[in-house]
Parts: C-alpha cells; sequence; structure tokens
C-alpha cells in the first residue's frame, strides 16, 4: 500500500468568484494574507467547506455583542460550552450558557422534526436578533456550529481579543450529509504521535465535519496501543520508529482519552491492527509468534511485505483473540480494522485461512470488520467492509474482484491512493511525502465522484471516503498540517457534500477562504499555485 511503484469554465467561474466577494490574483504569497473584501461585510452563508446542501440568503445580518447569550436545551449544553470556549477569547465577550429564552442569542436547538437532516444535519437559521442552529441529534447541532464558525470572521479562532465586527449574515442554511463515513486514517505506527498531538488534528478534523478517526496502531515499525496479554508488544515493540528515533505508545487510559476527545467532537476512533503482515514489532517482541520461534530484530525501515504471522500455528489466534478482545473492550465505536494489506509474504492459501478465522473474532467481540481492499481476495463476512487503496490505473483484475465483493454486500470505503492519500507529495519539489502513487496536487484530490469511481461497484455499497496519511516522513505537527491541508478539506466535501454541489471553479474559491482561518488557527498549509488565494 505504501511501496508499489509505477511510473508515474472561466467565464462562470470569475463570476461565482465576484459573487462571493473575495478579490483573487492567482496564488497568494506566503505568509497568510486576509480576505480583501470589506472588514464590515459578513461572511456570504455560502462560503463554507464543506459546501452546504442548501443555502437561502435573506434579511440582515446578526452581530455578536457582549449582550449576546448562548442559549441551550437539554442535550446541548455540552456543545454550548464548547461555542463559548471558541468565541470568549477573541470576541472578549462573557457570552453567558444557559437555558434562558429571551435578548440576542445563539440558539443550539435540539428536537427538529424535519427527517431529512438525520442523525448529522443541521437548520440554521440567521436573523437581525440571532441565530438559532436547529437538529435532531446533537452530532448535527456540532456540525451546524462548526458552520457558524465559517461564517464569522477568521479572527473569531485567535486565542486574544480581537476587533471584530462579528457579524453572522442574515438567511438560512440546511445541511445533511453525503455519507455516513467521512474519515482521517493517521499512521501512529511509523512515526509516533502523542495524545495532545492526536487531539489537535482532531480538532482540525472537526472543524470540516469528518466524523471518523482511523488510528493505524501497529506495524512493522511499531506497536503503539497497550495489550495487557503481551505487555512487550509496546514496551519492546513500541521502542522504535523509522530511522531508528524513539518510540512510544499509548496505555490504555491513554487510548481511552483520545477516544473520549474524539467522541467530544463527534468523531467515532476506528482502531487498526495490521495482520497478517506489517507485523514485525509484533513478531520481534514474541518469538512464539513465528514459525521457526526466532524473534526478529526491530525494524526501522520503510520497506513492506516482509513480515508474516505464522498461519499454521494455533498460537497465533489466541494472540489475535487476546488483542482484538483488549481494544474491543476499550473502543465503543462500531469498527475494528484489521487491515490485511501488502500480505507478501503470506500465500494466498494462508492468507484466505487467516482471515477466514479473524474475521469471527472480529464478531464476537460486537465489532463490524474493516480491511483493506486485499480482504475482497478471501470471504469477507456479512456487514464487513473494504477500504479500497488502489490507483484509478490498478489492475483491472483487482478492481473487479472489488466490485464483486461490493455487488455481494461488501460495503466500501474509498481511499484511491492517487487521489487522497495526503502523504503522496504535492509536486516533485514537495520536501516530505512519497510520490509511489504519483504527485496529488489539490484539484486530482477532489476532482472525483466517489459514486462512480469504482467501475461495476454499486453506489449503495460506498459507505463513504477517507484521507489516509503515512508517516514515513511526517514527524510533527507541522509536517501532518502541510500535507493534509488544503487537500483535506476537499476530501470532507467529497463525504458530506452532494454530487450536485461539486465543481472544482466555485470550490477552489471557497477553499481559498479558508487560508486566513488556518492561518489564526496556526495550521501550516500548502499554498497550491491551483487556488485562488486572497490578496492582502
Amino acid at each position: 500500500m505504501r511501496q508499489r511503484h509505477r511510473t508515474t469554465r472561466l467565464f462562470g467561474s470569475l463570476l461565482l468568484v465576484a459573487a462571493a466577494g473575495i478579490s483573487v490574483s492567482g496564488a497568494a504569497p506566503a505568509g497568510g494574507a486576509a480576505p480583501s473584501a470589506a472588514v464590515n461585510s459578513p461572511t456570504p452563508l455560502g462560503r463554507v467547506v464543506p459546501a452546504p446542501a442548501s443555502v437561502a440568503p435573506d434579511g440582515s445580518p446578526f452581530r455578536i455583542t457582549s449582550g449576546t447569550r448562548i442559549q441551550v436545551d437539554r442535550g446541548s449544553e455540552r456543545i454550548g460550552a464548547y461555542l463559548a470556549g471558541i468565541l470568549r477569547p477573541s470576541t472578549g465577550y462573557r457570552l453567558p450558557v444557559s437555558s434562558r429564552a429571551g435578548g440576542e442569542t445563539i440558539r443550539l436547538r435540539l428536537g427538529s422534526r424535519d427527517k431529512s437532516l438525520g442523525d448529522e444535519g443541521y437548520r440554521l437559521d440567521s436573523g437581525r436578533h440571532g441565530v438559532t442552529i436547529t437538529a435532531r441529534a446533537s452530532a448535527g447541532l456540532f456540525h451546524g456550529v462548526q458552520t457558524l464558525r465559517q461564517l464569522l470572521p477568521a479572527a473569531v479562532e485567535k486565542q486574544t481579543v480581537q476587533p471584530g465586527p462579528w457579524l453572522v449574515a442574515g438567511g438560512t442554511v440546511k445541511d445533511a450529509p453525503r455519507y455516513a463515513y467521512r474519515g482521517a486514517m493517521l499512521d501512529v505506527s511509523r512515526h509516533f504521535f502523542t495524545v495532545d498531538q492526536v487531539k489537535r488534528y482532531i480538532d482540525n478534523l472537526a472543524l470540516y465535519k469528518v466524523n471518523k478517526l482511523h488510528l493505524h496502531l501497529s506495524d512493522d515499525q511499531g506497536w503503539r496501543i497497550a495489550v495487557d496479554s503481551w505487555p512487550r508488544l509496546t514496551t519492546y515493540g513500541g521502542s522504535t520508529s523509522v530511522g531508528g528515533g524513539a518510540g512510544g505508545y499509548y496505555s490504555k487510559a491513554q487510548y481511552k482519552e483520545i477516544v473520549r476527545y474524539a467522541a467530544s467532537r463527534y468523531l467515532e476512533v476506528v482502531p487498526e491492527i495490521d495482520m497478517p503482515g506489517h507485523t514485525n514489532a509484533a513478531l520481534a517482541s514474541y518469538a512464539e509468534l513465528n514459525c521457526d520461534g526466532v524473534a526478529p530484530p526491530l525494524y526501522t525501515g520503510t520497506d513492506v511485505g516482509f513480515s508474516s504471522l505464522c498461519v499454521g500455528k494455533e498460537a497465533t489466534y489466541g494472540f489475535v483473540d487476546d488483542v482484538i478482545r483488549e481494544l474491543a473492550a476499550i473502543t465503543p465505536g462500531r469498527y475494528l480494522h484489521i487491515g490485511g494489506d501488502e500480505a507478501h509474504s503470506t500465500s494466498h492459501e494462508d492468507y484466505v485461512k487467516f482471515v477466514d478465522r479473524v474475521q469471527p473474532i472480529v464478531a464476537k467481540y460486537g465489532k463490524t470488520v474493516i480491511g483493506w481492499h486485499q480482504l475482497t481476495g478471501a470471504t469477507p463476512v456479512k456487514g464487513a467492509v473494504a477500504q479500497y487503496w488502489g490507483l484509478d490505473d490498478t489492475d483491472a483484475a483487482e478492481k473487479a474482484q472489488v466490485a464483486r465483493a461490493a455487488q455481494n454486500g461488501t460495503g466500501l470505503i474509498l481511499s484511491p491512493a492517487d487521489r487522497i492519500y495526503l502523504d503522496m507529495k504535492y509536486t516533485a519539489d514537495t520536501p516530505l511525502g512519497q510520490d509511489w502513487a504519483g504527485l496529488v496536487e489539490v484539484r486530482r484530490a477532489y476532482d472525483w465522484d466517489p459514486a462512480h469511481y469504482l467501475a461495476g461497484a454499486p453506489a449503495s455499497a460506498v459507505r463513504g471516503v477517507e484521507a489516509p496519511l503515512w508517516t514515513e516522513t511526517i514527524v510533527s505537527d507541522a509536517d501532518i498540517d502541510v500535507m493534509a491541508f488544503p487537500r483535506l478539506p476537499g476530501v470532507a466535501e467529497l463525504g458530506w457534500s452532494s454530487a450536485a454541489t461539486h465543481d472544482w471553479d466555485t470550490y477552489k474559491v471557497r477553499l481559498a477562504a479558508q487560508a486566513p482561518r488556518w492561518d489564526a488557527l496556526g495550521i501550516t498549509y500548502y499554498r497550491s499555485p491551483q487556488v485562488p488565494w486572497p490578496s492582502a
């Protein structure tokens, strides 16, 4: 998955740009320029990423002042406190959170009877006397708050008092997601990232309504989650990383803290234990997991496909049962990812045998199987989901195998490597990342349709999209940022917004308007020449 090599409407757009109220002059210089729209003009309701389902501008804007309150219903108190935590530092206002009605308010209201909103949709109504966000469920309110953030000036994200004014354009936004699965993956095995670093990424994902965080917790270079019944997995197998630097791992308490924090941002954590390949860290930790009973040395390189659990040993399945049992017990979410890619050192016969033994173990502990799309070379259990990471020009037979599985009921998460692998270089000059899947500029990451990507696969099989970030070359928050932004918001839009809104010429204008917000949040990003960044 990480090392396969390969050879590597203008007039209408200008009208849309003008309507959005942004001055553009090609790529902006480094440093992050603010929009050149009039300072006192509210952000247009449609200048949001992901694109809302419908927008109806109407009437006067609402202005947040020192007298504004946040009104909550039973069940929305925590979201109200979250919103206040964002608004107070930059506005300098008290913004009390209470259930008291009346006055100028931002109201967060649960209990909508509009079934079209589903569990994650919302309606935002703004006018002179207040803003009301209405939803059927808490997740919808939270997503509505992210839209409200983007409708306020970018300076609202700063941690010191800013001058304002804090205007929200008048009108109505009604919105709900296209797909239920909108994910991002962070590889914490090649290089380890702390709890605080993962939380920071979660916050950045939440702004774009991403609702799944896939954590790649084990690989050849490191095992990152504590398993009480096999303690050397972390104390030894988690002790290093790519290049030989220090490793690290999450205690169960730390993992639970990540899960709790993600849930507070309405993201579900999807843990992955990659097997039968990508297992050198486990094999090095316990000799008995090897067919010959000899533990290999720890590995700090970047090759793939050389390791395999011993499929013929019954002890292997006791190990897998222990790991899945302990991990499932601390994972409240629906899914558990079993990897299954690049098992080049496992024969096809053994691979099928292994997958057939492991899938029922996942089910025994109450979880739904996700596996990389090689899972379809075995027999996916009912309800299983295959994550496709191939390329546009992947072998037709391999694509057909995945499509047949989808026709037979296997769900699909789409993560085409030459589209949305966030570790792929933007250009040949990008200092970080890899290029085995090609170069992936911002437009390429955005300009495709999940429903029609995989020939022969029914659109109904597509559960959503996920943007993986493998970390062979990624070691810091800034590295994560610059490879994820500005591509990640486009993937989020593919997952959230209806196909009818999908248009590069309008999207790139909305994307450009995000830049001042990223500057305010301290997010480092790649200033692609394909995007008309705002001029100073």
